[in-house]
This record gives structure tokens, sequence and C-alpha cells, in this order.
């Protein structure tokens, strides 16, 4: 048996797992979120059925992106995963507007008909234990096989977990004030707890989503890490023969890599040459990245050749992942300064956005020593 056999039943299993427990914890939920009247144990018992049909979608994208390549889909069917993990926080979504509105409804009315009862306290208990093992399960064999659809199960299921022990605490509080028989004003702040847990229950599944989306949408978009393009382009640079690295192009496909990176030879050299620096290229990538498919072009540069500094920057640029603009190329008599533009994502923290752009001025300093580099 293969690895991506081995692979692909592992996902199989672990999906299959996540979906009768999602099927347990569904049908208990509802029973007794309906019996006690709980919106929190509601709230919980309608997460539970979309986490139902997110496992089944998880299951599903699992053994669709285990097939070959074919004809039309010559990069294989990875980014079927992706998708799955995007459709589930479109689920996610759906929870959180039926809930804010619920519970806001409850309370404005300061109505509060949920039943005392200990079932609500056990189910929970259930739940919880029941989303630890499967969090657990889920999140091994995503490192296992680098699914992202898996991980995307695991991150919405730790959420479950934490939501759970919300309305844990939100159900006990409304037992506790029927068994305590606590004075009028306590009781009554006791028993919005339960609504108040189903509110804090929208919020963690609403931020939780954001990160899911984020990262499905980046994996759609062929966005690469630029920590890997760099690691890449630093082992490929280094290797003998190599006299550049012009652009390194990361993109995935559900747990598969594709590189495709342009290196400078000396022109003069054999195509046997070039094609051992070619080879020796694909294996300083498959170090970094088992498994991945790289292409390497092969182009002639001539050594001592003066490149602009215009291209300098482009290239620089690329190699870094960034996008520039406003390339300014000043030239005097006390010498060359270069003035560019760099872009980051909006909502990149400052302390990463600075970090980027100081490896990019450091990465372009080696390439122009002459030159004076500003960026903005």
């Amino acid at each position: 048996m293969t690895m991506n056999e081995e692979h692909s039943q592992a996902k199989n299993r672990a999906a299959l797992v996540s979906l009768l427990a999602a099927c347990l914890l569904t049908a208990i939920k509802l029973v007794v979120g309906i019996y006690t009247n709980s919106l929190g144990i509601l709230s919980e018992a309608l997460h539970s059925g979309l986490d139902l049909l997110a496992a089944a979608m998880t299951l599903y994208a699992v053994r669709l992106s285990s097939r070959p390549a074919d004809a039309r889909h010559p990069y294989g069917h990875g980014k079927v995963e992706n998708l799955s993990a995007l459709g589930e926080t479109v689920l996610l979504f759906v929870i959180c507007v039926w809930v804010v509105y619920e519970g806001a409804g409850r309370l404005l009315s300061g109505d509060t008909p949920v039943a005392p009862s200990i079932w609500g306290i056990i189910v929970m208990g259930i739940s919880i234990v029941i989303d630890v093992n499967r969090v657990r399960v889920l999140k091994k064999v995503a490192k296992e096989t680098r699914s992202q659809a898996l991980e995307a199960d695991a991150l919405h299921f730790s959420t479950d977990i934490l939501s759970s022990a919300v309305v844990l605490v939100g159900v006990g509080a409304v037992w506790l004030a029927a068994k305590l028989q606590l004075p009028e004003p306590v009781h009554k702040i006791l028993v919005q707890a339960d609504t108040v847990a189903a509110l804090l229950v929208a919020l963690i599944i609403f931020r939780a989503s954001l990160h899911m989306a984020r990262e499905a949408i980046n994996m759609l978009m062929d966005s690469g890490s630029t920590e890997e393009q760099q690691a890449i382009c630093e082992a490929v640079k280094h290797l003998p023969g190599v006299q550049d690295v012009q652009r390194v192009r990361l993109r995935s496909s559900g747990p598969h890599y594709f590189v495709d990176l342009t290196v400078g030879v000396d022109p003069a050299i054999r195509v046997s040459e070039g094609h051992k620096i070619a080879h020796d290229a694909e294996l300083a990538v498959d170090a970094i990245l088992p498994g991945a498919d790289v292409t390497v072009h092969v182009e002639p540069v001539r050594s001592g050749q003066k490149e602009d500094p215009f291209t300098v920057v482009q290239r620089v640029a690329s190699i870094q992942g960034l996008a520039v603009h406003d390339v300014q190329i000043l030239r005097s008599g006390a010498g060359t300064l270069v003035e560019v533009h760099v872009e980051v994502p909006g909502q990149e923290a400052f302390c990463e956005a600075h970090k980027r752009v100081r490896a990019f001025e450091e990465a372009l300093h080696s390439a122009l020593p002459q030159a004076g580099i500003v960026t903005h």
C-alpha cells in the first residue's frame, strides 16, 4: 500500500468517526433541548445539526480529493477540501444569525422559559467529552495527511468544546437557581444565564468562522506561504551552478504542493549540466516540501551582466512574495536612490508587516549594495 493510499484511508476513517459523533450529539441535544426549552442547548443542537452536515461534506471531500489527477483536473482534486472548509463557514454564519435573533428577543422581552433539569448539565458534559476525543483524532490525522478539510473540522470542533462549556455554565446556573430557591433578584439574573450563554456561543462561532473562511479563501486563491517561498529561494540559490533565483511561485491543492521556480545559470554550460542543476533544485525543494510537484525553468544569465535597478526591485519583490508599485530610481552625483511602495494585507499585524518589509529591504541592499533604499 502506497503512502497516498494510507493517508486516504486515515482521512476517511477520521471523517467517518466525526460524522457518527455528530449524529449522536445532534440527537441527544435536540431531545434534551426540547424537553428543557433551553435556548443554549437548542442552539447547540442546531450547531451539532450543522456539524452533522459539515462532517458529511468533509467525508465526501476527503474521498473526492484522494482521486488521482485526470485530463480535466491536471492538478488533482485537492481543492475540494478547501471548498468543503469554506462551505462549513457558511453553515456556521447561519447558526450565528438564528441564535442572536432568538437570544436578543428573549433578553428584550425578559422571557425565561427554560425548564431547570439535571439532564441539560449531563448532555453538555457528554458533548464536551466526545468533542475532546474527536478533536484529538482529527488533529492527529490532519497533521499526518496535511488535510485542510480535517484541519477545519478540528478547529470547528475545538470551538464546540468552548461553546459547550459556556452553555454548561448557563444551564447549570438555571438549575442552581431553581434548586437553591434563591431570592427573586438573584434568581432573575441566573435564569437569564442560559440566553447569555447562547449569545456567547454565537460570538465564538462567528470568530472561528471568520478564521476558517480566511484560510479557505487564501488556499483557493493560491496564496502561497511567504516563509516557505523564502526557504526555497535560500536553499536553491546556494546550489552549485545556480547564479540567480529569479522567481518562486507556490500553490497547494489539498495536501499537495506545486512549486514553480526560475533559476539563472551560466549560458555556456551544457544541456546535461543544466538538467543536473534543475534536478538538484527539485531535490532542494523536496527537502522543504516533501512530495511537492516541482517545475524548474532554467534561464541563461550572463555573469557580470548589470541588471537594471527597476528589474532588480521587481525580481526581489517576487521572490519575497510581495507586491510593489510606484518604483522610482533617482540617480545623482551622490549615487542611486531607490524609492518603492510595498503592499501588505490590511488585516496583517503591524509587527509582521514591518518584519516582511525589513527582510525585503535587506534583500534589496544585497542586490543593490551601492544604492540607497527607501520603502513606504
